[in-house]
């Protein structure tokens, strides 16, 4: 039994170690990484109301965000970035809108041009609740 409890431990433990892993490997030559998407309002939206969702990035340089594409509840809508700085830490600001009654994953990601070609950067995702207004 306690044999079988540290193994499971020890199971975790290694998931755990390789998933850091993966959120902290150094960015490559004009790479841009997505950390995260704040949303207002703890996620409790009213419908037909635009919100400011900001994100947080890091690069390696200065690339260009083109636009960003967020799906929810099945619907696809392309952004243009509002707002965008550059640093340690950059961030961009989406004024987007509520449009469904239940919880809904919202997962978005960006279009960026570095080093003369176009890429696609990693999604960051987080939940909203729409809401009668």
């Amino acid at each position: 039994m306690m044999k079988s409890m540290f193994s499971v431990l020890m199971g975790v433990a290694v998931l755990l170690v390789i998933s850091s892993c993966s959120t902290t490997e150094p960015l490559g030559e004009g790479e841009l990484r997505l950390l995260k998407m704040q949303i207002p309002e703890n996620g409790n939206l009213k419908l037909s109301h635009a919100y400011k969702f900001r994100f947080k990035f890091e690069s390696n340089g200065r690339p260009e965000i083109i636009r960003a594409v967020c799906t929810c509840a099945g619907h696809l809508q392309i952004y243009k970035p509002d707002d965008v700085t550059y640093g340690s830490q950059g961030d961009f600001a989406l004024w987007l809108y509520a449009y469904e009654y239940d919880s809904q994953r919202l997962e978005c990601y960006v279009d960026y041009v570095s080093e003369g070609k176009r890429r696609r950067s990693n999604s960051v995702s987080g939940l909203v609740y729409g809401m009668n207004p």
